[in-house]
């Protein structure tokens, strides 16, 4: 628990204007076909199920519905279908956070504890809204929890009690010391701003937001309430999909209860161009980078900031996006104010790859290039498992998983995996967890996975073996060390630091080439090694032995090379189960 239109001359005769017209009408209808191609491909292919709008220079180029919003009664998605938001309602609290700042009721900087009494509050320093809104706060997540969605996440709370599940819990950082994604955070916001205003968090919503911007088609979903246009939320199992699991809406409130629709959500992007809703000054606070998140972005106040590419192309452009998932939903937003390009996909099937499809979506927009989606090999394999049993889905998959029209995708597989364990086939988990590390022998999570299949057949030994060489390759993972410790192991030498020699730190330091015109650098402050891609923020890399590092924010890690002579001349980046070699640039 991730564009542009092109530059012609002015024509100034009669009759050049008019081919102009013509030619760039040719264009733009081109290009919509291209997009609708695209997306249809999704959908035949099972990979997106929704409502879709992209916006080119603030202009509506396309917009669609793509699959059924009730599949039961057959009924398609629009683009007035109202989908779940997830996590994309971070933003809209965020905004009405600094909307009540800006009218003098509410200080970013203060203690929480000014707004919160009763919450407790005894760290130093204090937790302030802003460490709230940007995720430094230390908070624990409630959706984190062991059991969370199991035990809770069913049942009705009003917000002050259900505080309590997480108030009295340790803080797992100093406040504003790191970045550390947490729905308790903006739960807590929603609170806050129930307090400060003495209206509830819909009621300002409504009045603050929606109704401004006639965004008629949005708002707190209700399970209760009959909601014109609302879709059904869908899981992908195998070949087929099942209804989603229910969660009551009190559940995600301020973090993530929100419904709308793509053209209710172009209407926000548009508002945010202007000073209808906040000041200038405001809204340069509302989208500012403020610390590294999730390794190629910053956080800003409910959106993340940063590069992004465009298609498959070493190209990127300055993106405002966020993504968001619940129960049967995933979604996206992403801006890119330097064209006022907007591309907004609101999925209905659970997990579709929504920044590969933005990213391609961009590749159409910007005339580059960009990759088609495959038929995915770990659905596949799923469904003969569940029509023939455990054997023939894994015969299946061995006979599919070099074919060019499939697609090998280590987190569907480990879906897939967690899902079999749901049901109690965790023999058969194990078995599709051991495929995942064959196919992905360089990511630490595969490793984790088959040992939590092992460790519930009862398969200690075997589970150490593997939880301890996941730690081996990435000592970030806390799970993998929080296990070990369940288990009895003495995990001294598997979170002992590694020292590498300044010397050989400096070493290091220098560009490395992965492909053409795709450079990471990496930098030296200290005794702490930095990593910079092309068009990304800056990471900290961190020693597993003198030549091997890891990160902490994403699954990979680099190994620096040395040549004949005793020099370090290529890295190695390892993610995604795949590789890339860079050579040393000169100086």
């Amino acid at each position: 628990m991730k564009l542009y239109q092109t530059d012609l001359k002015k024509i100034m005769i009669l009759g050049g204007l008019f081919l102009f017209t013509a030619i760039q009408l040719t264009f733009g209808q081109s290009k919509v076909e291209e997009l609708d191609k695209l997306l249809q491909l999704y959908h035949e292919y099972g990979k997106f199920n929704g409502s879709a709008l992209v916006a080119e220079q603030g202009k509506v180029v396309y917009k669609n519905g793509l699959g059924m919003a009730n599949m039961e009664w057959d009924i398609e998605n629009q683009a007035n279908t109202k989908h779940r938001l997830g996590s994309i309602t971070k933003q809209f609290t965020a905004m009405l956070i600094l909307q009540l700042a800006e009218e003098g009721k509410l200080d970013l900087n203060a203690p929480i504890s000014d707004y919160l009494p009763d919450y407790p509050n005894d760290s130093d320093p204090k937790i302030t809204t802003h460490h709230l809104l940007t995720h430094t706060s230390g908070i624990p997540n409630y959706t984190a929890f062991p059991g969370f969605f199991k035990d809770e996440s069913r049942d009705p709370y009003q917000p002050d009690d259900f505080i309590k599940k997480f108030e009295n819990k340790d803080l797992e950082f100093t406040p504003g010391e790191k970045f550390n994604y947490s729905n308790s955070g903006y739960f807590l916001l929603g609170v806050i701003i129930e307090k400060v205003s003495g209206k509830t968090y819909e009621e300002m919503l409504q009045e603050k937001i929606f109704k401004p911007l006639n965004m008629n088609g949005s708002g707190y979903d209700h399970h209760d309430e009959i909601l014109k246009n609302r879709a059904t939320g869908y899981e992908k199992q195998g070949r087929n999909f099942i209804n989603s699991r229910y969660i009551d809406m009190t559940i995600p409130y301020a973090a993530g209860s929100l419904y709308s629709t793509v053209e209710d959500l172009y209407l926000w992007d548009q508002a945010l161009y202007t000073n209808k809703l906040l000041s200038k000054e405001y809204m340069e606070l509302y989208f500012k980078p403020y610390v590294k998140a999730f390794g190629e972005t910053h956080y800003a106040y409910g959106w993340g900031v940063g590069y992004d590419r465009i298609g498959n192309s070493k190209d990127s452009v300055y993106t405002i996006s966020h993504g968001g998932g619940i129960n049967g939903f995933n979604t996206i937003i992403s801006r890119s104010p330097s064209d006022k390009t907007l591309v907004v996909l609101l999925n209905n099937t659970g997990g579709a790859p929504l920044n590969q499809m933005t990213r391609s979506i961009r590749g159409v927009l910007k005339g580059k290039s960009y990759d088609l989606p495959k038929k995915s090999a770990a659905y596949e394999m799923q469904g003969v498992i569940e029509e023939e049993g455990i054997e023939a889905g894994i015969a299946h998959f061995n006979k599919i998983k070099d074919n060019e029209t499939y697609d090998l995708s280590e987190n569907e597989m480990n879906q897939i995996g967690y899902q079999l364990m749901g049901k109690e086939m965790v023999e058969e988990a194990s078995k599709v967890f051991k495929l995942n590390m064959d196919a992905f022998p360089e990511s630490f999570n595969v490793y984790d996975s088959y040992a939590e299949a092992q460790m519930k057949l009862g398969n200690n030994e075997e589970a150490i073996n593997y939880y301890k060489k996941s730690v081996e390759m990435n000592p970030g993972n806390q799970n993998g060390i929080d296990m070990l410790k369940k288990l009895g192991v003495d995990i001294a030498d598997e979170t002992e630091e590694v020292v590498v020699p300044d010397e050989i730190l400096e070493s290091y330091v220098g560009k490395y080439e992965l492909s053409p015109g795709f450079v990471l650098t990496i930098t030296k402050e200290g005794s702490q090694l930095s990593g910079q891609a092309t068009g990304q923020s800056k990471v900290d890399i961190f020693p597993k032995s003198e030549t091997l590092f890891y990160l902490k924010v994403v699954m990979a890690q680099i190994e620096f090379n040395k040549g004949d002579n005793g020099k370090i001349e290529s890295l190695t980046l390892y993610q995604n189960g795949q590789e890339m070699t860079g050579k040393r640039l000169a100086e």
